[in-house]
């Protein structure tokens, strides 16, 4: 392996003192415009590059963000983290992706991983089984901040941006009721985790505002993949009588599912009403195109990596802000029109 070039070995080769070059490579205005060119040619030529984790390391910053999520595959984190990069790469910080694959155990090595990394700020997102957030107070006791957003522990204390879930699973619920739907299917995912559990509770005291029973047969708890959309619409079939509604928390289930429902003799939304969850890509393509909850992935990620780096900075406190809550909106599309069909 070549070895890296040093300003040491810089000064060798150009006869010149190390502190000389370091100025040099700096802009430094003390240093002759001269001298300044001939080691920056001599820079490239010997291909020097400079070592920032070093020279952050002595700064005690290391002008990097690490991130943890649940998942990749997935266009709502997708746009999230696009949100965050085009923060802090205009901020200038580096990030370091992780992710927990749903797992509690590799989520606590992600973050245990990030703090030997020496990261500025953390930015997370739980994964389905996290029981609770001690494997982040590693960095609590150095006071590195975290600010967690989506899955979130909505009792602790901690810096969180999130969208009004209850709201929005009330608004699908809603939405579909006034349809004229009356047998509500509502799929989706652990309830243990707050993004699930708000939406459901919304689901619930829309149905009792409406005089409709809960009936728990039509709760389905899946894991939201394309597998959950098949089971989901085949749980769905069997159903007796028929269910003429469905509210699925996320919009790849939710286009699977109508697939499937379509492919096995069931007219959307004449049949059954659907409404989806995330705005994703694929709720514009499907037929019908979907009903949906807007989930601004991409202002929820800028708002997290403003509100951190300006912390870091010393322009705000995240400590002083508990819950950010994003707008999110329902957007009507064709999937859940079930009086225009009549």
């Amino acid at each position: 392996m070549k070895k890296e070039i040093t300003i040491y070995d810089l000064a060798k080769e150009l006869n010149l003192s190390a502190a000389t070059v370091s100025r040099a490579l700096k802009n430094h205005h003390a240093i002759n415009k001269n001298t300044k060119k001939r080691i920056i040619e001599k820079a490239e030529e010997l291909g020097y590059r400079h070592n920032n984790f070093a020279s952050n390391l002595r700064k005690q910053k290391t002008h990097t963000i690490g991130i943890i999520v649940h998942e990749l595959n997935s266009n709502f984190i997708t746009s999230v983290l696009a949100g965050i990069e085009k923060v802090t790469t205009a901020a200038k910080y580096d990030i370091i992706i992780t992710h927990s694959s749903e797992s509690y155990e590799k989520e606590t090595a992600n973050a245990l991983n990030l703090f030997h990394k020496r990261v500025d700020g953390v930015i997370a997102s739980l994964s389905f089984d996290t029981k609770d957030l001690d494997h982040f107070q590693v960095f609590a006791s150095r006071g590195i901040p975290v600010i967690f957003f989506d899955r979130v522990e909505e009792n602790s204390e901690s810096t969180k941006v999130i969208i009004d879930n209850y709201k929005s699973g009330y608004q699908a619920t809603q939405h579909l009721i006034e349809q004229g739907c009356k047998r509500i299917v509502m799929v989706t995912a652990n309830l243990n985790r707050n993004v699930y559990a708000q939406r459901f509770k919304g689901y619930k005291d829309a149905l009792f505002d409406n005089n409709i029973a809960f009936d728990e047969n039509r709760l389905l708890i899946k894991d939201l993949s394309e597998r959950c959309g098949v089971e989901a619409a085949m749980q769905i079939l069997k159903m007796d009588p028929l269910p003429d509604g469905a509210f699925i928390t996320n919009d790849f289930s939710a286009a699977v599912c109508m697939q499937t429902l379509k492919d096995n003799g069931i007219s959307i939304p004449a049949d059954i009403a659907i409404v989806g969850f995330n705005n994703d890509a694929i709720s514009k393509i499907v037929e019908p195109q979907l009903t949906t909850i807007n989930y601004p992935g991409i202002d929820i990620g800028e708002i997290a990596a403003t509100n951190l780096i300006n912390h870091l900075k010393g322009v705000s406190n995240i400590a002083q802000t508990n819950t950010i809550v994003v707008r999110s909106d329902l957007i009507i599309r064709k999937s859940s029109l079930k009086k225009s069909t009549r």
